[in-house]
């Protein structure tokens, strides 16, 4: 093989608008072997650089190609076993022989739309759920990076306001739309009074596998932010947040029927206090009075002196 059409070739690539399913999945040396016989009809001379466009045109830019690519995490080696099949059997016929391009133009078209048959048929990812937490399942194949993209959502969704009443139940669950792995580890934390999403103001409340958190009877002292954090082995996967308020949970607004139960519980107690008080004293008096009065005897040496 001429080294400087290999190096042609690698430099050439360099320069390439963008890449695709060809480019991830076909080695550059096989790439040169397959058009190294590329041949003009017009002027009959080889023309590597034909060969390159035709790859562009035919599988760069081929949306449909692109769209077939778009498989679910783990499936891209299934698409490089479909490609070679379609490929090699062209690098190995194609190798140190002159063809012509109209040639070269009925076997890569035929090799896309094979691709994109067989490609099509092999299973989509689940898709993205906005709009937070980390979705591996979510991830598609992308031809034209040779990578997966990911959801790309922030790890902390918004806060959810819950709205409850003094004395009743509330149920939080940490439920997300997209699947989670089977080695999830749930932390719940609490953040006292404030509505937040600083992680530093929030204190490890439970650690296990529950994803709901229950508070039996909500009280004032429950008013604030949940957190409720979903990891997988060391990493995090998703952080929900849920602030619970309620008019009925803090002090009573004043002049309100529930402001004077205070008050009337202290007057209440006030006077019980004083009624036991009044009792105790007047069997006092009772007792003292009801006592008689004990003569005591004067002796005659008293009388006399």
């Amino acid at each position: 093989m001429d080294s400087f059409v290999f190096r042609f070739f690698c430099v050439a690539l360099l320069f390439w608008p963008c890449q695709s399913c060809f480019q991830c999945f076909v080695d550059v040396q096989d790439f040169l072997r397959l058009c190294w016989g590329h041949v003009l009809i017009q002027s009959s001379a080889k023309n590597i650089d034909e060969c390159f466009r035709k790859v562009e045109r035919i599988f760069n830019n081929n949306e449909k190609m692109i769209e077939a690519a778009r498989v679910g995490e783990g499936f891209d080696k299934k698409l490089k076993e479909i490609l070679l099949a379609e490929i090699m059997p062209m690098v190995q016929e194609f190798d140190q022989k002159l063809n012509s391009e109209k040639v070269y133009e009925q076997r890569f078209q035929t090799a896309a739309d094979n691709f994109i048959a067989a490609a099509s048929k092999l299973p989509r990812a689940s898709g993205c759920f906005p709009p937070c937490g980390y979705q591996s399942a979510g991830a598609v194949y992308n031809c034209m990076t040779c990578s997966y993209d990911s959801c790309e959502f922030p790890l902390d969704c918004p806060v959810e306001e819950i709205e409850v009443t003094e004395n009743s139940r509330s149920r939080l669950w940490c439920d997300v739309p997209f699947d989670l792995p089977a080695d999830i580890e749930v932390i719940w934390s609490f953040a006292e009074e404030v509505k937040t999403q600083q992680l530093e103001e929030f204190k490890e409340v439970t650690t296990g596998v529950d994803r709901l958190y229950s508070i039996p009877s909500t009280s004032f002292q429950h008013q604030g932010t949940y957190q409720c954090e979903i990891y997988s082995g060391r990493f995090s996967i998703v952080r929900l947040y849920f602030y619970i308020k309620g008019g009925q949970l803090g002090p009573a607004p004043e002049g309100s029927p529930d402001s004077f139960l205070p008050r009337l519980s202290f007057l209440l107690t006030a006077c019980l206090t004083c009624s036991l008080l009044l009792l105790f004293l007047s069997l006092g008096a009772f007792f003292w009075l009801s006592v008689p009065e004990k003569e005591i005897p004067i002796s005659n040496e008293e009388e006399v002196l």
